[in-house]
């Protein structure tokens, strides 16, 4: 559970995309009298259309340097014509004036407004986000407090009466029922950090110096309760929030999606500022609604209070407020100082009806603030250099009670202090730990009983063409039996093949820092080739149910496999594997080669010793790790790389084929703002040698209802086959861009999803030689094979259908020109 809920938090992750910063402008002179070159002490100088300003000294020389340079100086002295003269932004210059006398006195003006005065206060908000955006700063760092909370809200007399809970009945004792939901908190964490920036070249980097966690010994955990991971800056244009666009008060184009209210105007502690109110043009729009309050001469945000709007196109969210404070930490120097955030999270949504009992949901908390900044004084380059991000830099001193009691910014409350006593008790409780359990095998598929784990419990039963009923048993052994290595095993039986398949596998840490992880493992099964490995797996019993022809093209396979993988650097992975394989057709699949007198022959077998070089590489991935495992989590800007390079070895074990085969891929999700997002993957591959159709690339077709995101949904198995090919998958989620804007759809919160895949390559007919194709099988001779789609996702917030249109190819027997496939999605 608390992993999940992690999981949730870390979607507010904002990355920040590259741009040009502003520099420092620096304008320098002289004013003189034009008539007898004069000096001129006390002239007025300030930029125009901006409070910016200073004046010259008794010599007339003058200087003034600022971040909110506009386009043009404006020099006026009584008694003297105003001058104006062009300023080049974010350069040193200088500019010196000569100011003739005035003979006639300038007649009063009177300005009538004409437009929404909010306008032109954010006009200049807008601006001036370069130069108050702290990324325009050569160099920044500072210490950095994060908390975290997460409460049960909802908790009402009645629930806490219930007999599920009265082994643990003390823990009500910590409701707080100063919220609109009486909460109970469940969990929390701590964390002292200090961040470090650069901007030329740019880098970022965060040193978590302590971390205090309730519940959770994971250290990879605490990585993610820094600043880094966590910080919404109000200056980009989108801010990604639950994987969301949404779009920022102070965008670019803004007047779009809000409407502005000017409503006040005060000292918001020792600044003067404008407050701007702000909500969204149209009903669920992924935009916020609150006010915020504007300095009057660096038009900088002091600060924000804002909160998704209700309506808003988004699951399981009952409530979203975020306050930011900035400060001006030195002159013209603008930094988020205060930072809070509350979300309140429903898996039902509450109706608030009284007559319904109300639904146990989540708040989140995140506290953070900011202090001891260090500007423009960058640090020595190798300070910067590696690539992770974020580094655990633990102060042995954090695992005290005192350290923290010193080094909290903001103190606990009475409440707070009881949490981690609280959930540390609450483990120990049996019945608690059932509950987790249930929970914990309903999501993995495992369930752990002592050392074992068993499972994955929706294997137990499938059936195919091929083995009839089958039936599975299998587990791995638990992190309580070891957190270093792994042993997996099962085996399985079929009513009509009569046969036992069984596996066992290995893997384990040589080293945990640096990464250094084997695995080995021995398998007799049936796999089903052309099959992704995004797919129901082939003992899935969803997978039998959902089928849509039969399922008889399966291959018999004898594997021994052994691998080293190493973590070079947080996203960069090689793994070096050596894999051993006897594949025998099944079903109806044959293996038949052409003899020297014409006739057809039987192959029994395939046998084949493979040596395989696996790359992966993705700069700037997050994720949480398990023992073994790790998940990744949240946006990444940068493209995650693949590479696949394998070698045939002949001989090597009574290997039939030497060969060569390179596959790489390129996947990427844009984030596109208004208009939602697209992933995109681009694949290609080679082999060299002559090798029989099982071991070419055989494109991934799919013959399930469910939909297959990395395989062409109305391709057969087996249909097409290449030894080079290059493939484009693409799909692009509009977010309710058109639905939004329809009055009766717009309450089903539906959203549009279209998509396109292709797939272009090339048959040698030296392949023949080593085996016939099947019937139906076919290389793609007359140009690529394409599909496009259009769905809905969101039904009932679980559920995406789509409607696919295959392009071309229409002619093979079996195929269908139109095909309509679902899946379960559970996102934001």
């Amino acid at each position: 559970m608390i992993r999940r809920l992690l999981h949730i938090l870390l979607l507010l992750a904002a990355l920040l995309p590259a741009r040009s910063w502003a520099q420092s402008t620096i304008v320098s002179g002289t004013i003189t009298d034009a008539k007898t070159g004069e000096t001129l002490p006390f002239v007025n100088i300030a930029f125009r259309d901006s409070r910016v300003g200073t004046t010259s000294d008794m010599d007339g020389k003058y200087r003034i340097e600022t971040y909110y340079a506009t386009d043009s100086l404006l020099f006026s002295f009584v008694g003297y014509v105003p001058k104006a003269f062009p300023v080049k932004k974010d350069k040193p210059q200088t500019i010196n004036v000569a100011l003739e006398p005035s003979a006639t006195m300038l007649a009063e003006v009177v300005v009538k407004p004409s437009e929404n005065p909010a306008f032109e206060i954010l006009r200049r908000v807008v601006r001036h986000k370069p130069a108050n955006n702290r990324e325009k700063l050569s160099a920044y760092e500072y210490e950095a407090y994060n908390k975290i909370q997460f409460d049960l809200n909802n908790i009402t007399e009645e629930f806490t009466q219930k007999k599920l809970f009265k082994p643990f009945a003390f823990i009500f004792d910590n409701i707080d029922s100063s919220d609109a939901k009486p909460a109970l908190p469940i969990f929390m964490t701590e964390s002292i950090s200090e961040v470090f920036y650069r901007q030329s070249p740019k880098t970022q980097r965060e040193l978590i110096k302590g971390t205090k966690v309730s519940g959770i010994e994971n250290e990879s955990v605490g990585q993610f309760m820094g600043d880094m991971y966590q910080n919404v800056n109000i200056y980009e244009n989108f801010l990604v929030i639950f994987g969301k666009n949404f779009i920022s008060p102070i965008a670019d184009g803004g007047k779009g999606f809000y409407d502005y209210y000017l409503t006040d105007s005060a000292f918001v502690g020792k600044y003067w500022c404008y407050k701007l109110e702000f909500r969204p043009k149209r009903v669920q729009e992924l935009a916020f609604t609150g006010h915020m309050w504007i300095n009057d001469t660096t038009y900088a945000v002091r600060r924000i209070e804002a909160g998704i709007a209700e309506g808003a196109n988004l699951n399981f969210v009952e409530g979203f407020w975020v306050r930011q404070e900035y400060d001006q930490v030195q002159n013209e120097v603008w930094m988020l100082t205060h930072d809070e955030l509350v979300v309140d999270l429903n898996i039902v949504k509450d109706t608030g009806k009284p007559n319904k009992n109300p639904v146990q949901g989540f708040y989140g908390r995140r506290t953070a603030s900011y202090r001891d900044f260090i500007i423009n004084q960058p640090r020595d380059p190798a300070f910067y250099e590696g690539a992770d991000q974020v580094v655990m830099a633990i102060d042995p001193l954090s695992l005290g009670a005192d350290y923290w009691d010193t080094h909290r910014h903001v103190p606990l409350s009475k409440k707070e202090n009881t949490i981690y006593h609280m959930v540390d008790t609450m483990k120990t409780i049996p019945r608690f730990r059932t509950y987790v359990d249930i929970v914990s095998t309903v999501i993995s598929g495992y369930y752990e009983r002592g050392l074992f784990e068993y499972g994955p419990y929706f294997t137990v039963f499938s059936f195919n063409a091929v083995e009839g009923a089958r039936f599975r048993a299998g587990g791995r052994t638990s992190n309580k039996f070891s957190t270093w290595v792994e042993f997996e095993g099962y085996t399985a039986y079929g009513t009509k093949d009569q046969r036992f398949k069984y596996g066992l596998s290995t893997r384990g840490f040589i080293s945990k820092e640096p990464r250094l992880l084997y695995k080995a493992g021995y398998k007799h099964d049936l796999e089903q080739l052309g099959q992704s490995v995004n797919a129901f797996r082939n003992d899935n019993i969803l997978g039998s149910v959902f089928r849509v022809n039969p399922n008889n093209k399966l291959t018999d396979v004898e594997e021994w496999r052994g691998s080293l993988e190493r973590e070079w650097f947080t996203g960069f992975t090689n793994e070096l594997m050596l894999r051993y394989r006897t594949l025998q057709p099944l079903g109806s699949l044959r293996y038949e080669r052409l003899g020297e007198d014409l006739t057809l022959r039987n192959v029994n077998s395939i046998r084949t010793a493979e040596i395989a070089l696996n790359t992966r590489f993705a700069f700037h991935e997050k994720y949480v790790s398990g023992e073994f495992d790790r998940i990744p989590v949240g946006f990444n800007k940068w493209p995650t790389l693949e590479l696949h390079v394998a070698y045939g070895a002949p001989q090597l074990f009574e290997s039939d084929y030497e060969y060569t085969k390179v596959v790489g891929r390129i996947y990427k999700r844009w984030q596109l703002g208004a208009v939602g997002w697209m992933r995109t993957t681009v694949e290609g591959g080679r082999v060299f040698g002559t090798l029989p159709y099982p071991l070419l690339f055989v494109h991934s077709g799919n013959e399930t209802l469910y939909l297959d995101d990395v395989s062409f949904n109305t391709m057969r198995f087996f249909e097409f086959i290449s030894d080079r090919y290059v493939q484009l998958l693409a799909e692009h989620h509009f977010e309710g861009l058109f639905l939004n804007r329809i009055p009766l759809m717009r309450r089903l919160k539906w959203r549009e999803v279209a998509g396109f895949k292709a797939v272009a390559g090339d048959l040698d007919e030296r392949h023949y030689s080593e085996m016939q194709l099947l019937d139906n099988m076919y290389g793609l001779y007359n140009g690529p094979f394409m599909e496009v789609s259009a769905g809905v996702e969101n039904i009932f917030k679980i559920l995406r259908t789509d409607i696919i249109w295959r392009l071309r190819y229409n002619d093979h027997p079996g195929t269908r020109p139109f095909a309509l496939r679902a899946k379960i999605v559970i996102n934001f």
